[in-house]
């Protein structure tokens, strides 16, 4: 196992085994009762044996077989009955605590950053979160059922042993030491190095593999699937081959303590032999002996396998300790109250902003007002900061300096959720869950009336084709709403808006996926919901910000033109004339 990784594991598995303390004192008390019950078993196997060797119509030998006898079948009751007491607690702890482990994953993962998203696959992570679920589980199953019982009673009966024959006691404290040894030098050094290549590239083989089947559109439209598939193959021939030789280090660290334990079992048998030749140790202390000691191979066996499960569920756990440890994203400040939503007035105020991993700021000293109301179009080329602009404003990423404000509330003091429930976003290309219609229409607003629902899609039309389909507001979209062409898709996003009903309005080319009937169609719609309303248009096509009050033309983080239309349109030499111009030869 890993050595530093161990300590950051244990801790975060105890940080959550210790919110059920009664559960813990539980499963310890019934533990040291099947301990102590597997201790004492040897005990009276070898008074039975002893009993036997007298004569049998000896009442006093006879009743003695019988109570030695009574209290072995006693032991083995009380030993079974405490173990499986053991295990329902456990079962109750367990699957509480994945619950909870999988539930705190997730919402680590929601709260990372736009940018820790965008460097991560999510097929990589969710594969990150189920593996490290399990092996929390296989963790606790190891600590409980193996490792825990297998210290305790291996200590139980070498100083049992100890107490009749120290030398027997003192063999067996040197084997268990060497054994022990062997099997964590074995375990850090020989298999877990190969083991956690082979963990992060199981990670890699559920991110290609969740990267082909999102795309599966694009391979289909490509006849790539030749192709995706020997790519594929690669990535599975590398897995086998590091899974491969990690079973096979396991298999070489189990015969190496199977060596151990024959060494082991050798000493022992030949020392308490040793000792019955000289009458030192009757037939049945020999048969205390060696049932101690196929109570201690079952255990210490299974010791090198718990051992290369520790060593297996740390690497495993890795991943979703790190996400516990990671810093979140943007958090809300301490004492953050809700937005209190007004006419939607937007400023920014000495702005500076710089990514983490540039050098150089996209924004410095940044300032804006937008009027409440006002309907504002960014253009401008790649790269230039008009997504960015859009991001701070919705408090994805925290400023180096200065502050924006919406309604003169700074949206740094207040909570996301209000901020963002001020604010409706029409993406250019919309991502709809795998659920049904309604409920991705009414995504901004789950307590929406079906009324409410329809009125927003006849308001988007959408309307139309939904009521056309057999399921009707029921159906399901698909994931990332396969199911629906782009324009449904994008209107499905545009009744979404229309439900919002948000004083702040950002539409990022809302008509770009629809034919110019339907775009027809709706851009009177989207007049009506522009109306009282501050809106932000990211225009790519120039074509559609002829309307809007003012024009702001951003060039490497900075505005280097704003006013309407016509008259950047009239300015020679201007930014926006040659963006003009060079769509219209584009289009020719």
């Amino acid at each position: 196992m890993d050595i530093t990784s161990l300590p950051q594991v244990l801790g975060f598995a105890w940080s959550h085994w210790r919110r059920y303390p009664l559960s813990l004192v539980a499963i310890a008390i019934t533990l040291s009762i099947t301990m102590v019950a597997q201790v004492f078993l040897p005990v009276f196997a070898g008074r039975i044996i002893d009993s036997l060797s007298g004569d049998a119509a000896n009442q006093q030998q006879f009743h003695a077989a019988m109570l030695a006898f009574a209290g072995f079948i006693s032991l083995a009751v009380v030993d079974r009955v405490s173990y499986h007491t053991g295990i329902r607690v456990w079962i109750h702890l367990a699957t509480a605590i994945m619950e909870r482990l999988v539930r705190d994953a997730f919402f680590r993962v929601q709260q990372f950053s736009t940018d820790w998203h965008a460097n991560n696959f999510a097929g990589a992570t969710v594969r990150k979160i189920t593996r490290g679920m399990w092996a929390f589980d296989d963790l606790g199953d190891m600590l409980y059922f193996g490792l825990i019982p297998a210290f305790l009673v291996v200590v139980g009966l070498t100083v049992m042993l100890s107490l009749h024959w120290p030398l027997i006691g003192l063999t067996l404290a040197i084997a268990l030491v060497v054994y022990i040894a062997a099997s964590a030098a074995l375990a850090a050094y020989y298999v877990a190095p190969v083991n956690r290549k082979a963990v992060n590239h199981d990670s890699v083989l559920g991110a290609s593999l969740a990267d082909a089947i999102t795309c599966n559109a694009v391979v289909k439209a490509f006849a790539a699937e030749r192709r995706e598939e020997r790519r594929f193959s690669d990535v599975t021939d590398r897995w086998r081959h590091l899974m491969r030789h990690s079973w096979r280090r396991h298999e070489n660290m189990d015969a190496v303590q199977s060596l151990l334990l024959i060494s082991m079992q050798t000493s022992l048998i030949g020392l308490v032999l040793w000792f019955w030749s000289r009458d030192d140790a009757t037939p049945g202390q020999v048969t205390l002996v060696i049932t101690s000691f196929f109570l201690i191979n079952g255990y210490i066996r299974d010791l090198g396998n718990h051992l290369r499960t520790l060593q297996q569920a740390v690497n495993d756990m890795e991943d979703i300790v790190a996400f516990d440890a990671a810093p979140l994203g943007v958090q809300d400040l301490p004492g953050a109250t809700d937005l209190q939503p007004g006419k939607g007035e937007i400023t920014f105020e000495d702005v500076d902003f710089t990514y983490a991993n540039q050098t150089e700021a996209l924004y410095r000293d940044f300032s804006l007002r937008i009027r409440a109301g006002e309907r504002i179009a960014l253009v401008g080329e790649s790269g230039s900061g008009k997504s960015t602009f859009v991001k701070l404003l919705q408090r994805l990423y925290d400023l180096q300096n200065g502050r924006i404000s919406i309604d003169g509330q700074d949206i740094a003091d207040v909570t996301q959720a209000s901020l963002r429930r001020t604010i409706s976003i029409v993406p250019q290309e919309p991502l709809l869950f795998h659920r049904s219609l309604a409920e991705n229409i009414a995504y901004c607003r789950p307590d929406a009336t079906q009324e409410e629902i329809v009125k927003a899609a006849k308001q988007a039309h959408a309307h139309g084709f939904i009521d056309a389909l057999p399921n009707g507001y029921d159906t399901l979209v698909g994931e990332r709403g396969v199911k629906l062409s782009g324009g449904e898709r994008q209107r499905v996003a545009i009744a979404r808006a229309f439900i919002a009903d948000a004083p702040i309005l950002i539409l990022d080319e809302a008509t770009s996926s629809l034919d110019s009937v339907t775009e027809a169609e709706i851009q009177s719609a989207i007049d009506a919901l522009m109306k009282g309303r501050t809106t932000i248009l990211i225009a790519h096509r120039l074509s559609t910000v002829r309307k809007v009050d003012r024009i702001l033309v951003f060039s490497k983080g900075r505005i280097v033109e704003q006013g309407t239309h016509l008259d950047l349109a009239q300015q020679p030499g201007g930014v926006y004339r040659h963006l003009l111009e060079t769509q219209r030869n584009q289009m020719l």
